[in-house]
């Protein structure tokens, strides 16, 4: 590895934790926020010339910066931090100094942010087709004074089916259990629901749970942390 890579890696390194907030976002716009705030932070070690005009862009424009001051540790602080960057006469410099470093390392960061975009937006669009189920079989457990353990695996098991529906590449999967478990109408798993035919030991359920439990993982999530939500 040579120095410049070294260099680069440290500085990914050190703002991993601000791309770890792709995680926590629940819009296009909030993880756009996250994208330019690591993209600043990895700028701010890697093109120093450029990070600290822009900072001074900023310091000297009196809006931007009471705006800045009034955010500090408020919900709102990254998301009033980053418009004041985009505004400035310096964001497109950075940006562009920050891209040829990582070009002459041959890291690419926008294949890089978009692997995790991408990733967050699926899982996200999927929660939300799946919610009003989800909705629905907890409350029929919660309702059911001797529900077992077993209740609510079935439960989790219908949902995450439904969760496939939405992950574009576990079509085939999704399709291959609707056939398994004789589903009348694969969009809705509830319709001529027999428990008997929702074996969790078929194959055919091992590639449709390890499929979904990927994409929560691209979506930086877990299928488990989001059943308790």
């Amino acid at each position: 590895m040579t120095s410049q890579q070294q260099t680069f890696t440290n500085a990914f390194n050190q703002n991993r934790p601000t791309l770890a907030l792709f995680s926590k976002c629940s819009t296009q716009d909030e993880l756009h926020i996250v994208r330019d705030a690591f993209f600043l932070g990895m700028a701010s070690l890697l093109c120093p010339q450029e990070y600290e005009s822009l900072r001074m862009d900023i310091m000297t424009d009196p809006t931007a910066f009471i705006s800045i001051a009034g955010s500090v540790n408020t919900p709102k602080g990254l998301e009033t931090m980053m418009t004041a960057a985009r505004a400035s006469s310096g964001w497109e410099r950075v940006l562009f100094a920050l891209h040829t470093v990582s070009s002459a390392v041959g890291s690419d960061l926008d294949d890089i942010w978009m692997t995790l975009e991408k990733g967050r937006l699926e899982w996200l669009g999927a929660l939300n087709s799946a919610h009003k189920l989800k909705v629905t079989l907890k409350e029929a457990l919660e309702k059911d004074s001797e529900r077992t353990e077993k209740d609510e695996v079935d439960a989790k098991m219908v949902w995450m089916y439904a969760l496939s529906l939405s992950i574009p590449e576990l079509k085939d999967e999704s399709e291959a259990w609707a056939r398994v478990v004789h589903m009348e109408d694969r969009m809705n798993p509830l319709k001529s629901y027999n428990v008997d035919h929702w074996d969790c030991k078929k194959d055919e359920w091992a590639a449709l749970d390890l499929g979904v439990q990927a994409a929560a993982e691209r979506g930086g999530s877990a299928f488990q942390d989001a059943w308790n939500l």
